[in-house]
């Protein structure tokens, strides 16, 4: 039995669609992140989880019972929000104790969950601070913990990473995932970081204007999208027109590919291809079936880790390439002549418009 479940869920603002129709099974100790960009629904779909407003129609299941029709109080779920939300009155013991107080839990219990729990959020030591007094992400880390000590049976968080600076998000995403997987609860995150999703998450719901796009892992969902938004939306990509000249052949970039018959019919039919730009080779040594492009050098630029090259292909306008930076390829300069080559396996092809399938 999946430990969260959503059926057929619906919500409105007015005449704004939120959401249509959501369907998600969620099994229990999975990290599961909801990922789309500003308006798609994901803050709508958790603050509908959490209680905070109702849906219009459907079904919100926590271990198998309805919960949709219960107050926010009644539905023993965590939640971590993106401006961190801590009493600015209360102490770091208070702000965590908070739930527990209104739980009428004996204070005894309270001063043993209450140490434990800042203990794990590395607060120990924190304990009697005011929130003025903390950075951030000691502040975040306050909210988790007050989310975690109360026993909940899904935690959810809503962009809690959005407000720190990037090294911080980074130290803390790493922290929030060991600490998830330590205690084995099940987590619903929403995030518009693609980076952020792919790096922390079991699962990953893609979501636009209201529905979803995929639900698959974060490996899936970046190398095989199932459709043209997902692909665009999570992690960069190269799209081009693909054809079929009077021949039959299908070309992507003007060269000929082979492909398979189905993928090669839908080219009379304006779908697209693509190219990660990874997978796009500067000056390419492979033998491997592919294609191959004289091109010019627009602009580079070193990362450190890699070096981001675009270039423009006559008659195609520009590509970005991703390649291991060397001291030939950093001196690279603009107008600088290269081949660049893509094999025909790491070519995606996608049906008509935003929301085109992935065609194989």
């Amino acid at each position: 039995m999946p430990h969260v479940q959503i059926r057929n869920l619906k919500k409105s603002y007015g005449s704004q669609v939120a959401l249509k129709d959501v369907n998600l099974s969620i099994e229990r100790g999975t990290f599961f992140t909801l990922l789309g960009p500003s308006g798609c629904g994901k803050t709508t779909l958790l603050r509908a989880i959490a209680g905070f407003h109702r849906q219009d129609s459907g079904e919100i299941l926590l271990e198998g019972a309805s919960i949709g029709h219960l107050g926010a109080n009644k539905r023993n779920i965590g939640m971590v929000f993106q401006d961190y939300a801590v009493f600015p009155h209360l102490s770091v013991f208070d702000n965590v104790a908070f739930g527990l107080v209104e739980r009428k839990v004996p204070a005894a219990e309270i001063q043993q969950r209450v140490m434990a729990m800042l203990n794990t959020v590395q607060l120990y030591e924190y304990a009697t601070r005011m929130p003025h007094e903390l950075s951030g992400g000691q502040q975040q880390r306050v909210g988790l913990a007050r989310a975690l000590v109360i026993k909940p049976q899904v935690l959810l968080m809503d962009e809690p990473l959005s407000n720190l600076d990037a090294k911080l998000r980074i130290d803390l995403r790493r922290d929030i995932r060991f600490l998830q997987q330590t205690l084995g609860i099940t987590t619903l995150y929403v995030t518009h970081d693609q980076e952020e999703a792919l790096s922390i998450s079991d699962q990953v719901c893609v979501l636009h204007d209201g529905v979803v796009q995929q639900v698959d892992t974060a490996w899936a969902v970046y190398n095989h999208p199932a459709n043209r938004f997902v692909a665009s939306f999570v992690g960069s990509n190269n799209f081009t027109e693909f054809q079929q000249d009077a021949s039959g052949q299908a070309r992507v970039w003007g060269q000929p590919v082979d492909v398979a018959f189905t993928v090669r019919d839908a080219a009379v039919k304006g779908a697209v291809a693509s190219a990660r730009p990874e997978v796009v080779n500067i000056n390419p040594q492979w033998t491997e079936p592919g294609i191959r492009l004289r091109a010019t050098v627009r602009q580079c630029m070193f990362t450190g880790r890699e070096l981001q090259v675009t270039v423009e292909v006559d008659g195609h306008g520009l590509i970005d390439a991703l390649t291991p930076p060397s001291q030939a390829m950093v001196d690279l300069r603009p107008g600088s002549p290269v081949d660049i080559g893509i094999r025909t396996r790491d070519l995606l092809f996608f049906a008509p418009g935003e929301n085109g399938q992935r065609l194989q």
